[in-house]
């Protein structure tokens, strides 16, 4: 959904009178009526969600029947231990996640404050494990020898669902199905960049290499060829690829080339555009309400500009945000504007500032605000971005109970669309890299530990503030205190009638930390949001609360902003937040 300009700037006066709560006067022909002016972060609707993260054959196994425990012979796909690292082993093989899994335990996930699902890709993938690229390690990435297409990123056909995954009575339409009746959204991810591992290989491994036609026919064949050997001009069935192979960045830029050994689609062919468009129009007819877009920086912006113009020329609206792995805000910021793919992304420079903020380096707020970009920024909107502190591709949180706890209080309160990776909850596997335990299966046994987690319980309480917030989802921020352990902010939404200005306060302190806020401050009753206690506050008065250790308050006052400095401030913020689009 693409937001609509921001209103300009009104008289104070006249603000004031707008937003009192009497009826306003009766027009007349010198003094025309004024509207109430909007303000919001983003009017988008998928802002009201909170987002939890499953690699899917990771999360639980509820139906052995689909496991394949004997697919691929000599080189089979699942269980695939690798040696361990710090004692910990992780794993390249199927480990029996599915659709069942994940209905069988919406509940658990719901019940945290959730209000979307995204997984991993669902294509079909090979049928065996990968011989080619190099041998994974600790540490290592982009290292696929070995490895089964658990993830899902490995796509061969991409209009049929991998057998790994549905069950008799369940396929992908009836996994939307099951979370549109808890009134939860279905998030799929996506890849438009590349297919399967195409080269390398000990030898041309069956489908490897290879991308099939919604019909099953063989539209294109990498043949196990180094991307300098394909001959498109020739041959119909390497025309899908790029020729480049992968660019050293000491050389170039590493997004001209491919990625490890994956197959690398050509942006520049209409016929890949029409393939993964109908193909992912496919899923959203079959129950996908958004799209996570992997590698969206390894396809030129005019790519994904035709590709999200035509999704949205069938399904107006549909939210979109892409995975451009970059801490220069400037850098994935072009992924959102216009003629650039108008996508939102993934906020990876406020991924980088709560590591330090809540990680071990216990950096204080203040670290926080140039990530923010609330105001002057790059981004089409800072406040459509998803927003997150570890995935699947990095490390997990290294953090304390109390940091994990903190940085759920910022997440669901800060501006941005919260995602959490499974298992976060409890802090499972922190510091983890992907081969040194990051994508372990995480099972019931997993969500058991999960329901007894201090984590959990505090992540709850507040990620159902949030779903009852419409300023916390949606509302502009404005800062009044962001510094060492302590940070005190306001969220303010108002549009079609709606309004509610929200206070928060948070402390990442270990002791209990005293609050006396004034600033902006409007008069009112104000009910706090975790207790349902009130405070009254007189105008020109201020609001002081003890916030506990490693805690959060929020106050909410469910009325028009009418104070003068807080509407300017707060007209102010609306003009300097969004680029033209």
């Amino acid at each position: 959904m693409r937001l609509r300009p921001t209103l300009s700037a009104l008289a104070i006066g006249l603000l004031a009178a707008c937003s009192a709560p009497q009826p306003p006067a009766a027009p007349t022909a010198s003094q025309p009526s004024a509207k109430a002016p909007d303000y919001y972060g983003t009017l988008e609707p998928f802002a009201r969600n909170a987002v939890y993260f499953v690699v899917t054959d990771r999360f639980v196994n509820g139906d052995t029947g689909n496991d394949h425990r004997d697919q691929g012979g000599k080189y089979r796909t699942f269980d695939i231990p690798l040696p361990p690292c710090d004692g910990v082993a992780g794993n390249i093989g199927y480990l029996g996640g599915d659709f069942k899994g994940l209905v069988d335990h919406l509940d658990y996930i719901r019940e945290m404050g959730f209000s979307a699902v995204w997984i991993t890709p669902v294509v079909d993938n090979p049928d065996e494990h990968f011989t080619g690229g190099s041998q994974p390690g600790c540490g290592m990435i982009l290292s696929d020898r070995g490895k089964a297409g658990y993830h899902g990123y490995w796509g061969v056909d991409f209009y049929r669902v991998d057998e790994h995954l549905p069950s008799p009575g369940l396929d992908f339409k009836g996994l939307a199905d099951a979370l549109h009746a808890k009134d939860m959204k279905l998030v799929l991810d996506i890849v438009g960049n590349h297919g399967s591992p195409a080269w390398t290989m000990a030898f041309d491994q069956p489908k490897f290499g290879k991308v099939y036609g919604k019909d099953g026919t063989l539209l294109a064949d990498h043949q196990n060829l180094p991307p300098d050997k394909l001959n498109p001009a020739q041959n119909p069935l390497h025309r899908f690829y790029n020729t480049t192979g992968p660019v050293d960045g000491a050389k170039g830029s590493i997004y001209d080339g491919n990625l490890a050994q994956l197959g690398d689609f050509d942006a520049a062919n209409p016929a890949v555009l029409d393939y993964l468009a109908g193909a992912y129009e496919h899923w959203i007819e079959q129950g996908a309400d958004a799209f996570r877009i992997d590698t969206i920086a390894w396809m030129p912006t005019s790519f994904w500009q035709s590709f999200t113009q035509r999704i949205r020329a069938r399904h107006p609206g549909f939210y979109m945000f892409g995975e451009a792995f970059d801490y220069d805000a400037a850098k994935i910021a072009v992924h959102t504007l216009p003629g650039k793919g108008e996508t939102s992304v993934l906020d990876f420079p406020m991924k980088q500032a709560m590591e330090e903020v809540f990680g071990h380096k216990q950096a204080g707020f203040e670290r926080l605000a140039p990530a923010l970009q609330l105001t002057g920024g790059p981004y089409a909107n800072p406040y459509d971005l998803t927003t997150f502190y570890d995935n699947h591709d990095m490390p997990r949180l290294d953090a304390s109970d109390a940091g994990f706890i903190d940085a759920h209080n910022w997440l669901f309160t800060a501006r941005g669309i919260p995602v959490v990776y499974y298992g976060s909850e409890m802090g499972f596997m922190r510091g983890r890299a992907e081969h040194a335990g990051n994508r372990n299966y995480f099972g019931t046994e997993g969500i058991a530990a999960a329901r007894q987690s201090p984590i959990r319980a505090a992540l709850a309480r507040i990620a159902k503030v949030r779903e009852a917030s419409p300023a916390l989802q949606r509302g502009v921020q404005l800062d009044i205190e962001l510094q060492g352990e302590r940070a005190a902010f306001y969220r303010v939404f108002q549009h079609a009638g709606q309004h509610q200005i929200a206070l928060v306060l948070l402390n990442k302190g270990e002791a209990p930390a005293a609050f006396k806020v004034g600033k902006l401050l409007q008069a009112g009753t104000w009910r706090s949001a975790l207790d349902g206690g009130t405070v009254e506050v007189a105008a020109g008065g201020s609001l002081a609360a003890e916030v506990p250790a490693h805690g959060v308050q929020v106050y909410l006052l469910d009325a028009a902003p009418s104070r003068p400095d807080l509407v300017a401030a707060l007209d102010a913020a609306m003009q300097d937040a969004r680029r033209p689009r």
